[in-house]
């Protein structure tokens, strides 16, 4: 039974809970199990934000995550806050735009992807939080477009249907990104 734990954080704004939405849809449209918590502050834009997505073959018990198997941290005050809680052997995603500094830990995968300018240059400055969903789905091997655009129809309102293709374009960016 293979269960793993996400952990998505940064600043209200950011798109930290689309993110986890995505991802908790994802899965459902894989016939897994699935957890969806979002945590943000009083603020929302500019606060903090987090949300925590579990993906079972299993049953789920409880839809807290104290320790994930990947972080993605959208910000410095995220990865300072949570990189010590990751499983050794886990996986942290940082948007390298707006965190200077390297993960300290050695048994963690660090990923870097400058999402936040790879947004911009791309004309698509709202997209870094699916940059890095994008990154993260090619880390995990999970790139069939069938299955994204699927999810992507779900969780992208029929209001804002027009968003549909630039979702797509900006997850490409991220999973064709190299360090």
């Amino acid at each position: 039974m293979k269960t793993t734990k996400y952990l998505f954080s940064g600043f209200g704004g950011q798109g930290i809970l689309f993110s986890g939405k995505f991802l908790a849809y994802k899965g459902l449209t894989a016939d897994k199990n699935v957890s969806w918590l979002p945590s943000y502050g009083p603020e929302m834009r500019g606060g903090t934000a987090s949300c925590g997505v579990i993906i079972s073959d299993g049953s789920i018990g409880s839809p807290i995550i104290d320790k994930p198997d990947v972080l993605i941290a959208m910000n410095l005050p995220s990865l300072d806050k949570y990189e010590s809680t990751v499983v050794s052997g886990g996986t942290i995603v940082l948007d390298s735009s707006l965190i200077d500094r390297k993960v300290e830990r050695t048994d963690v995968n660090a990923v870097y992807v400058p999402a936040t300018r790879l947004a911009s240059e791309n004309g698509m400055p709202t997209l870094a939080n699916m940059i890095i969903v994008g990154k993260l789905l090619a880390l995990e091997g999970e790139t069939g477009s069938e299955i994204i655009d699927e999810t992507l129809k779900k969780v992208i309102s029929a209001k804002h249907a027009d968003m549909l293709e630039v979702n797509k374009k900006a997850m490409q960016i991220g999973a064709d990104y190299k360090e």
